[in-house]
C-alpha cells in the first residue's frame, strides 16, 4: 500500500461488522483500514498511531464511541480529523452527544454497503483536499523561510560592505571594530539577550563609528591633541552615523543607527550627542559604550600605549554609575575570560599599525 494512502481507523467490537467495514474500505481506491475491536487498545496505541479518518461504533463495552472520540481529540494532531459515528440508535440526544464529541458524519446499523462506500469516498476526498492544503502550506512556509534568509543574507552583505567602506576613512584599525563588536555581543549575552539578538549586535556594532566618514581628515588623522572646537566637530560623528543609517526598513541597520548615535552617551547624562541619562539611553548603546572604551584602552595607538587588561577593567569598574551603566559593568566583570579570548582571537595587524601611524 502506498505511503500516501488515506488511513481509516475502524473501531468496532462486533467482529462481523468490523470485517464488513474492513472489506468495504479496502475496495475504495488509495485507502487502508486500521482496525481495532476495543477502544482501550486504541488509546493504548494512540501516541504512535497515525490515521486520516475515523469510523467509531457508538455502543462498545467500557468506553462508548463519543467518549473515545473526545479522548482522541485531546491529541492536537487529531483535533481536525473527521469521525463517523456508527450506531443503531436513532435517538436525537445520541446524535447531539456525538456531535458535541466531534463526530462529523453518521451511519446507521445495519451497514448498507453502497451508502457506506459513498459516504467514505466523500470523506476521503475531503481528507485528500486537507492533505493538499497542508502540503501547500508547508511548501509556502519553506519558500517564505528561503526568501527571508536570502533577504537577511543581502542585508548582512550590505552591512559588511558599509563597515568596510567606513574603515578606509577611520584611523582606528579594522580589528578594533571586530573586537568591539564581539565584546558587545558577549556583554549582551550576559545581559540575557537571545543568541539571535547577540548575532545582530555582532553584525551592527562595527558600524558604530561610520559617521567618521563625515569628519575631515585634518581632524580625524591629527596626531596631536584636538582643540575644543575640533573635539566638538569630532563628536558630530555620532549624529552623522545615525543620519547615514536612519530611516531604513532593515532591522539590522536600525540597530546600527541606534548604536552609532548613542555609544558616547554617559550614564550620568554628560555624554553626547543628546545628553541622555540612565535608562533613557538604549541598552545597546550602553553596551557599545563599554565595549568601545575597553578596546580603546587596551589597544595601542600612535598617540598612546595600550593599557594592561586589569587596569582597563579597573577603570571601567570605577566609572560604574557615572560613565557606565552599573548593570553592564557587572556583565563586563562576569565576562572577563571571554574578553580575554576575544582579544587573543583578533590581534591588531602590525601592517595596519604602520599604516595608521
Amino acid at each position: 500500500m502506498d505511503n500516501d494512502a488515506i488511513k481509516i481507523l475502524i473501531v468496532e467490537d462486533n467482529r462481523t461488522n468490523r470485517m464488513l467495514m474492513e472489506m468495504l474500505v479496502g475496495q475504495i481506491a488509495n485507502c487502508l483500514a486500521i482496525s481495532y475491536s476495543a477502544p482501550v487498545d486504541v488509546l493504548r496505541d494512540l501516541a504512535t498511531m497515525s490515521f486520516d479518518l475515523g469510523i467509531v461504533d457508538y455502543q462498545m463495552p467500557g468506553i462508548n464511541g463519543t467518549e473515545l472520540i473526545e479522548r482522541i481529540r485531546l491529541e492536537q494532531r487529531f483535533a481536525d480529523t473527521p469521525f463517523v459515528m456508527v450506531t443503531a440508535d436513532g435517538d436525537a440526544a445520541t446524535r447531539i452527544e456525538a456531535i458535541h464529541a466531534g463526530a462529523t458524519e453518521f451511519l446507521h446499523k445495519p451497514i448498507e454497503p453502497v451508502e457506506f462506500q459513498a459516504r467514505m469516498r466523500n470523506l476521503v476526498r475531503l481528507c485528500e483536499a486537507q492533505r493538499q492544503l497542508v502540503h501547500r502550506a508547508e511548501w509556502l512556509k519553506i519558500e517564505v523561510e528561503k526568501a527571508t534568509q536570502e533577504l537577511r543574507d543581502r542585508e548582512e552583505e550590505i552591512i559588511k560592505r558599509l563597515t568596510l567602506a567606513a574603515g578606509y576613512k577611520d584611523r582606528e584599525t579594522a580589528m578594533h571594530t571586530i573586537r568591539m563588536a564581539h565584546y558587545a555581543s558577549v556583554l549582551a549575552s550576559h545581559l540575557g539577550f537571545s543568541a539571535e539578538q547577540c548575532r545582530d549586535i555582532l553584525l551592527a556594532a562595527p558600524m558604530h563609528d561610520i559617521g567618521k566618514v563625515g569628519i575631515s581628515d585634518a581632524i580625524l588623522l591629527k596626531q596631536e591633541q584636538l582643540s575644543t572646537l575640533e573635539k566638538l566637530r569630532m563628536n558630530e560623528h555620532t549624529r552623522i552615523g545615525a543620519a547615514i543609517l536612519a530611516g531604513s526598513t532593515c532591522a539590522l541597520l536600525q540597530l546600527a543607527a541606534q548604536i552609532a548615535e548613542t555609544h558616547h552617551e554617559r550614564w550620568d547624562g554628560t555624554g553626547y550627542p543628546n545628553g541622555l541619562e540612565g535608562e533613557s539611553i538604549p541598552l545597546v548603546g550602553r553596551i557599545a559604550a563599554i565595549a568601545d572604551v575597553f578596546d580603546a584602552l587596551t589597544s595601542e595607538r600612535p598617540y598612546k600605549a595600550a593599557w594592561p587588561i586589569e587596569r582597563a577593567f579597573g577603570y571601567i569598574q570605577e566609572q560604574s554609575g557615572t560613565q557606565f551603566d552599573p548593570r553592564c559593568v557587572r556583565a563586563l566583570l562576569a565576562a572577563f575570560d571571554e574578553f580575554l579570548d576575544v582579544r587573543a582571537a583578533y590581534p591588531d595587524d602590525p601592517a595596519e599599525k604602520r599604516y595608521v601611524a
